[in-house]
């Protein structure tokens, strides 16, 4: 199978969050290479330094016109006193995405969409929309179903663990056992969205163990990819969200054998003495891409 068969878009397994004020973290982003980097314009930034973190990204972006990871911009809930002054930051850095925290329903994103519809060079912006509160959970569905909707401009959900727990009173628990089935409705509504879905962050930078168990939970959950808050943290998330050597030859596999003239029009095929359907095909498919945008990445990393 060709690798251009694969849609070539971003890979975002290991997603760094860093704030805008910490001019020696910003310095280091292109030697570290992550997947993706979120600048911090909200959580990380104190009030009284709002816009002195917005004048250190216009800098910064001003002198790294372009960068080997996608570049996404996280700031203020537009319903707040920074949120307005934030995108119009974001805007004039033109990175790929906006990251829209606390996002609790869907005019949330479509008052952001028509923002930056108004503004000439915004065209090809996109929306990240971080579900961090319990009524954002509730109106996930609908939330998830702009991903259909291209004028609403979303392309990935973000779970805000932290304040999830801090707000709905739970304790995570032994494996996040409690927040389970809130981080695998995610999955689902971004799934039926057609929309990327990245894992929140793990707080213990000095648990190596701990994180490569969380990174690996993800993965299975099926995000795409893990936020994190430490340099430390990106190639335990790498690891965790590339398939391997045996997983990609499995899926080369099924893939091949429905593409195989002989199995023309068949629902269900026999590979290797084992039952295999379209919806096994199309699996096979999706950790393809994964492990090809994790390729291109690391080639561009070169």
């Amino acid at each position: 199978m060709q690798a251009d068969s694969f849609d070539a878009g971003p890979s975002l397994s290991a997603t760094l969050f860093v704030p805008a004020t910490n001019e020696r973290a910003l310095g280091k982003l292109e030697a570290l290479s992550p997947d993706a980097v979120i600048y911090d314009l909200e959580d990380a930034v104190a009030p009284d330094r709002k816009g002195e973190a917005r004048e250190r990204l216009r800098d910064h972006f001003r002198v790294h016109r372009t960068a080997p990871f996608h570049r996404v911009v996280r700031i203020n809930p537009l319903r707040g006193p920074h949120g307005t002054e934030d995108m119009l930051a974001a805007v004039a850095c033109l990175p790929d995405a906006i990251l829209l925290p606390k996002v609790e329903q869907p005019s949330d994103i479509l008052t952001l969409a028509e923002a930056l519809s108004s503004i000439s060079n915004a065209a090809a912006f996109r929306i990240w929309a971080m579900i961090e509160t319990p009524r954002g959970m509730m109106n996930l569905s609908v939330i998830g179903e702009l991903g259909r909707a291209p004028a609403a401009r979303l392309s990935a959900l973000v779970a805000g663990t932290n304040d999830l727990v801090a707000m709905s009173g739970m304790a995570p628990g032994p494996d996040r056992a409690n927040i389970i089935p809130f981080l695998a409705q995610m999955v689902m509504a971004a799934r039926a969205g057609g929309l990327s879905v990245l894992d929140g962050v793990f707080n213990d930078i000095a648990d190596g163990d701990g994180l490569s168990s969380e990174c690996g939970q993800a993965a299975a959950l099926g995000f795409d990819g893990k936020t994190l808050i430490h340099p430390a943290q990106i190639e335990a998330a790498r690891a965790a969200f590339t398939p391997s050597g045996q997983e990609q030859d499995r899926a080369r596999q099924i893939v091949d054998a429905f593409a195989d003239p002989v199995n023309s029009g068949k629902a269900v095929i026999k590979v290797d003495g084992q039952m295999v359907e379209h919806l096994h095909r199309d699996a096979a498919l999706r950790l393809l891409r994964r492990a090809y945008r994790r390729e291109s990445a690391s080639q561009g990393d070169k």
